[in-house]
């Protein structure tokens, strides 16, 4: 039985050709589907970046406008 299942494995790992082929479209396909997920996990990292940052420096420049002191030209 064990002689049996040696076989098998080692089988299983020897290398074949596959004999497939993919073709132009589906090819592009992909191409295209990697490019997409790669960009949205830009964007995505880019809005955890952004956002946050963009909301601390419109609070400080708020902060910065209000403690000017008005000048009064009279």
């Amino acid at each position: 039985m064990r002689k049996i299942q040696f076989y098998i494995i080692v089988l299983m790992l020897a290398p074949t050709s596959a004999l497939a082929y993919i073709g132009p479209g589906a090819g592009l396909g992909a191409i295209a589907t990697f490019f997409a997920v790669a960009l949205g996990i830009l964007l995505l990292l880019v809005g955890f970046l952004w956002y946050p940052l963009k909301r601390i420096l419109k609070k400080q420049r708020q902060t910065e406008v209000k403690d000017e002191p008005k000048s009064n030209d009279q």
